[in-house]
């Protein structure tokens, strides 16, 4: 793989096998993560993404699915309920142990009031992941995501065609974000390296819906990141379904008259775009190869 592409993509997926539409068991869930973190595709992956009420059963069962030789300490991302107050005082007895890191938590929609009630009782070194939902406007939650360690979760898709936003929709956010330096992550409906329609869900009679592509949604985070890209050119990218509309080399990431250097790639993903959630590591690493980027 070309280094820029690299740069852009290292640590950015986040593994949700738990949820749909793989939904795995957990100790399957970890099998496979634990599989991939010994991979020669492991650069690509970031934290293990659990629900805080797995947490305990997480913590038992893990010794047995380590094997020998595989990563000694899990990062975790523990997705918060409504219940949060219960959840965030079991999550500080297992921040840090020999085995696992809780480096970010994931938190539902709240009222601007009860985000701030979290973010008095997070634990130190943890970012937490607000989700806004795309009905709610941004402005009155961004005092709130401008606080150190915490940042602004998005829902890219899910397993309905109306889980995903339009292009206008994301486009806007993200800017909009990148504009408040406000770092975010993404969440479902990324498996694909490019827009494209695919199948809802692994059924095979399931619907089929058009997908955000995670390249288009990282590179146009990045050029929103250095806030040169408008508000029309950024509807393009995401809607870009080639990647012939792309020139890629070992130090630069273009489109149309846009450019990225590995000192800004790296800057971009170290202080903006953290990762995206997806049930499946296999899906986006297939897709890189058909790609020939892999």
């Amino acid at each position: 793989m070309l280094l820029a592409l690299k740069q852009l993509l290292s640590s950015i997926v986040d593994y949700a096998g738990l949820f749909p539409p793989a939904q795995l068991s957990l100790p399957e869930a970890m099998t496979m993560y634990d599989r991939a973190q010994a991979s020669p595709e492991r650069w690509l992956v970031g934290r293990f993404v659990l629900p805080a009420a797995c947490l305990p059963t997480f913590v038992t069962i893990l010794p047995t699915v380590l094997e020998p030789g595989h990563s000694s300490q899990w990062s975790l991302s523990v997705i918060l309920s409504q219940n949060w107050a219960a959840e965030l005082k079991q999550i500080h007895q297992h921040v840090v142990t020999d085995q696992l890191l809780i480096s970010a938590l994931e938190v539902p929609p709240l009222l601007p009031s009860d985000m701030q009630q979290v973010c008095l009782h997070l634990p130190v070194g943890v970012t937490a992941f607000f989700e806004i939902p795309w009905s709610a406007a941004l402005e009155p939650y961004l005092t709130l995501l401008q606080q150190p360690c915490v940042a602004a979760k998005l829902r890219t898709g899910g397993v309905t065609s109306d889980a995903f936003p339009d292009s206008a929709q994301l486009a806007q956010r993200l800017l909009s974000l990148a504009k408040a330096e406000i770092p975010f992550k993404a969440t479902a409906g990324l498996h694909h390296s490019l827009r494209g329609k695919h199948r809802l869900t692994y059924k095979p009679d399931s619907a089929s819906t058009t997908m955000h592509g995670f390249l288009n949604v990282s590179i146009l985070a990045a050029f929103g990141y250095q806030q040169s890209v408008t508000l029309d050119d950024a509807i393009a990218l995401l809607e870009e379904q080639s990647m012939r509309s792309f020139q890629c080399t070992e130090t630069t990431i273009c489109w149309r008259d846009y450019a990225l250097s590995l000192l800004e790639l790296e800057r971009f993903r170290q202080q903006f775009f953290h990762s995206f959630g997806s049930c499946s590591i296999q899906e986006p690493i297939d897709d890189l190869r058909s790609l020939r980027l892999l």
